[in-house]
């Protein structure tokens, strides 16, 4: 028996475990409030894996569930306390070389709201017309042209 490899993810009220075993049968998924055991066969071989984690907070047994596909078995994990960001899947510091972070699908949902969002918005707007209109003032160093540039005439039509 060995554990199966996973990537996790957090999000504002859940927390996503996806295990990679291809070919998985006979699932089990089992939920306590502050830990849950994952078990099934994978491949070809069936080979056995299970797994057993102590969450770093605590979870809503009763809404929590799993679904599998052919290439893995993703463990939706609902958070008893929404809101509040997991460092960390598991209860322990310790690394678990069979975990890792799902950078794919990893989003900073604390720093996201749309006033920073609006925010950006009006400096991207800022920087692009102060690009454009100081470029006029650096030609001439604030001073006037009254003569054509030779970049002001009209284009020929094309033939």
């Amino acid at each position: 028996m060995q554990p199966a490899t996973a990537k996790w993810y957090d999000r504002r009220d859940s927390v996503f475990v996806e295990f990679c075993v291809e070919d998985s049968k006979d699932v089990k998924v089992h939920f306590n409030k502050s830990k849950f055991d994952f078990g099934c066969l994978s491949g070809t071989d069936t080979i056995k894996q299970k797994n057993t984690v102590d969450l770093f907070g605590e979870i809503d047994p009763k809404v929590s569930k799993h679904r599998r596909t052919d290439r893995s078995v993703l463990v939706y994990l609902r958070k008893a306390e929404a809101g509040k960001s997991w460092p960390r899947l598991t209860k322990d510091k310790t690394k678990c070389n069979w975990l890792s972070v799902d950078f794919n699908n990893w989003k900073d949902w604390e720093d996201d709201s749309d006033e920073d969002l609006s925010s950006f918005d009006k400096f991207s707007e800022m920087m692009n017309t102060i690009g454009r209109d100081d470029v006029s003032d650096l030609d001439g160093a604030g001073e006037e042209h009254e003569s054509a540039d030779s970049d002001d005439e009209q284009m020929p039509d094309l033939e």
